[in-house]
């Protein structure tokens, strides 16, 4: 048997040891995706130089303990995977862990660490960040409130981007209004952009170093940039005090994919 066999086989087992109901799977994920009051982790890792000195052999079993693990966990978390290597300075992988407890998403992390596979990840960047609801969308112009529910273009996209950023003290003395007028202005320019690009924001004041968490996707790397070129210009943006530092960029891929590739 062949190593990418012997991968597919080994992940295939772990699926089945790990596997849990389909459908309560499902319904927790669109829930946890789209409700408030959610947390949301941004993991990124490294493989260290000792995991490529490793058998072909060792490497699939290494790499099958995840696929297990993340089973495991399923029916509490959410977790997605990309792959940043090649795309991302000292980043090769990146988890995205969705749970109604940080402490879940720990517990999570630490077992991946532990396993045969998590001791060759090296953590590069740990971003946290907690959904609400919008603030300044119900003042918003009926006119612009409906264009935001535009679902944009169906479908998986290829390209997933995590910016934090950290607003300045001049922000967060501005009073909701001015802050709200600002927020519309912010929107207007990103309005051209919504059907390309999907954005989900995260709040981390007091949770991590930024106060907010944007992670976008798209298909189309070119309209990314020109919706952060039409940012740019507007008032708001003069309120970043930090905008990227990290700038994660990498492929949304299936867990399958990147173990495999890891594997080989």
């Amino acid at each position: 048997m062949n190593i990418v066999a012997l991968i597919r086989l080994a992940l295939m087992v772990a699926l089945c040891l790990g596997a849990t109901n389909g459908t309560a799977r499902a319904t927790d994920r669109e829930a946890l995706l789209t409700q408030p009051g959610v947390y949301g982790t941004f993991a990124a890792f490294q493989m260290d130089h000792d995991w490529w000195d490793l058998t072909g052999e060792a490497r699939v079993i290494a790499v099958s303990e995840v696929k297990g693990l993340v089973e495991q966990f399923s029916h509490k978390l959410v977790i997605d995977s990309y792959l940043l290597r090649g795309l991302s300075d000292h980043a090769d992988v990146m988890f995205r862990v969705h749970a109604h407890a940080l402490s879940d998403t720990q517990q999570f992390l630490t077992s991946l660490l532990g396993t045969r596979f998590g001791r060759h990840l090296v953590a590069t960047n740990y971003l946290h960040g907690l959904t609400k609801k919008a603030a300044y969308v119900p003042g918003f112009p009926e006119q612009m409130k409906q264009a935001l529910q535009v679902s944009g273009e169906a479908g998986t996209k290829v390209y997933a981007i995590v910016i934090p950023i950290r607003k300045d003290a001049d922000w967060w003395a501005l009073d909701q209004d001015t802050r709200g007028a600002l927020m519309q202005e912010h929107t207007q320019a990103a309005l051209p952009y919504i059907n390309s690009v999907k954005r989900k924001l995260y709040h981390s004041s007091g949770l991590d170093d930024f106060d907010f968490i944007t992670y976008f996707e798209t298909d189309k790397l070119d309209e990314f940039h020109s919706l952060i070129r039409a940012l740019e210009p507007v008032k708001e943006y003069r309120h970043d005090r930090r905008f990227g530092h990290p700038t994660l960029l990498g492929t949304i891929r299936p867990l399958d994919d990147i173990l495999e590739l890891f594997a080989r």
